[in-house]
Parts: C-alpha cells; structure tokens; sequence
C-alpha cells in the first residue's frame, strides 16, 4: 500500500458525525472528483476505505443513493456514478447552484463558516484529487481539481486556515499543492490524520540525524586527509634535509622536532606538540616544522 493510500485509510476512520460536516465533506469530493455536472456525478477511486464511506456520507449528507456501486473485486479502479438531473438538482440546490446557471463551479464559502466545516471540506477535496509523496523520498502533497475558480478559491480558503499553499497547472488541472513538511503535517493532522503526520516528522529527524552524521563523518575525513598530506610534505621536507646533510646542522629543537616528526607520521600537530619534551604549543610546533619546510625548499 502506498503512503497516501495509508493517509487516506486513516482518514476514513474520522466519523461522518454532523450534517452540516457531511454536506462540507461532500462538497469536497464533488468539486475535486471526476465530473460533477448537472446531469452527472461520477466519482473513480482506487481506495478501498473511501469507496466504502461515500455511500454512507452521501446518505447523511443529502439522503440520497448512488445509482450505480460496482462490485469490489479487490483490485483495480471502482466508479461510483449518480446519474440524473432531478437527483442531482437537490445537491446543486445544496451549495447555492442549479443545473440551469452553472456555467463554472465557485466555493460557495457560505456553507463553510465553521472550522469543523472548512476541515471536513479539506477532507473531501483530498480524498477525491489528493495525493502525498512517500516522505523517505520527498515532500509533497497535491490537490487537483479542472476547475479554475475552485483552486484559486481552495487556496483563499486554506490560508484563511493558516496555511501556506502554492498552486500551479498541469496540463487541463489545477493543482493546489504544498512542498514543506511542515506545512503538510498540519494539513494532514488537520483533515484527520495524525499518525501519517507523525510519520513525516519521524522521517524528517531521520533525515536531519542521517545528514549531520554524513556531515561529520565528511569533515572529519576531509580533516584526516589533510592532516596525512601536510604531514608527508614536512616528511618529504626532513627527508630532504637529512639526505643533503643539513640536519645535522640545524638547531636542536628543530632536530628534535624532525625526529618525533618522522618516529610519528601519523600524529596531529596537537598530538605531536603533546609528544615533544617538553611539550609546546600548536602555533610553537607549526612555526618549527614550516622552518624546516623553508629551509629545505633552499
């Protein structure tokens, strides 16, 4: 099962409670389904919880039934259809519409003044055009709806919501979507899902973990090797000396400094500084082994 086909099971188990959250919900569905016309309503589904609910949600909201459920087989599309102008007409009537003036569908906000409303409207509308990207890939959550005024009227409504959408087109759609993970576990703890919202923050920590230990894991194996590099130059450097026998002639603590240099190729400056007798700062240990470095590029 997908990761929105789970969030859309989780949602069906929000109760179809109030009539006036019904009708909301509904509405939702219709303005984002398939086709609502006044002469038909089809609805296409591969979610197996919602085809279940629809009937019930269409009975409380309206007492209506639909005219054609298919068999559930288990796999594949299903399409629910209410077909006819004088069944449709009471629904239209509903939201303010009649088959005769609707030319372009608008949200009717007047059904939407209760928060309980606005959320359950969401719930529709994401159930019918909504999908959500798997948040181990990425985040993004969509609504797609054909009509216009209705997506630019969605988004007026989320932010009146407090949310913070963004909307685009693709192809004859309209998409109001969002692309933070914030933004989309609000949403989705809003429309009644609150453990596939927990899901993504767990997702998110595990990515913020994973990124900072790459980053440390990054830094310090970028300190390491420059660490071996700087120390087979001053190597390359002492070698150089011994071999034309200018070491020999040097000062003691830049011999000594050679020496423990060479005995461990492997030290830090902290550690080598640690390891000299006595033991010397990082800046003392640095100007030593650059002393060496210039004297034998001469």
């Amino acid at each position: 099962m997908s990761f929105a086909a789970e969030v859309k099971s989780e949602m069906c188990r929000e109760p179809v409670s109030d009539q006036c959250c019904a009708v909301a919900e509904c509405y939702g569905v219709l303005l984002f389904c398939n086709t609502f016309t006044g002469d038909e309503i089809r609805i296409v589904t591969e979610c197996r919880p919602f085809f279940r609910r629809l009937p019930k949600l269409f009975r409380r909201a309206f007492g209506v039934k639909f005219d054609a459920v298919p068999e559930d087989t288990g796999r594949g599309k299903l399409t629910l259809t209410i077909t006819g102008r004088e069944k449709i007409a009471p629904l239209l009537d509903a939201f303010g519409a009649s088959p005769d003036s609707l030319v372009a569908h608008h949200i009717n906000f007047g059904i939407l003044e209760e928060e309980c409303c606005r959320q359950s409207f969401m719930r529709g509308a994401f159930f019918a055009g909504g999908s959500v990207t798997d948040p181990q890939k990425r985040y993004h959550l969509e609504m797609v709806t054909d009509h216009y005024y209705v997506s630019r009227e969605a988004v007026s409504l989320l932010l009146d919501m407090g949310f913070e959408p963004k909307i685009t087109r693709r192809g004859g759609n309209y998409i109001v979507y969002f692309k933070n993970s914030a933004g989309i576990e609000d949403f989705l703890t809003t429309v009644g899902a609150p453990v596939a919202s927990m899901e993504i923050m767990s997702a998110k920590i595990m990515k913020d973990v994973t990124n900072s230990v790459n980053r440390k894991v990054n830094c310090d194996t970028a300190n390491v090797t420059k660490t071996v590099e700087a120390a087979q130059e001053q190597l390359e450097a002492i070698r150089r000396l011994e071999k034309s026998g200018a070491l020999a002639a040097l000062p003691e603590k830049l011999r000594e400094t050679a020496s423990m240099r060479m005995e461990n190729p492997e030290l830090s400056l902290s550690q080598l500084a640690a390891a000299l007798s006595p033991p010397v700062t990082k800046s003392c240990l640095n100007h030593r082994l650059k002393r060496l470095m210039e004297l034998s590029q001469r």
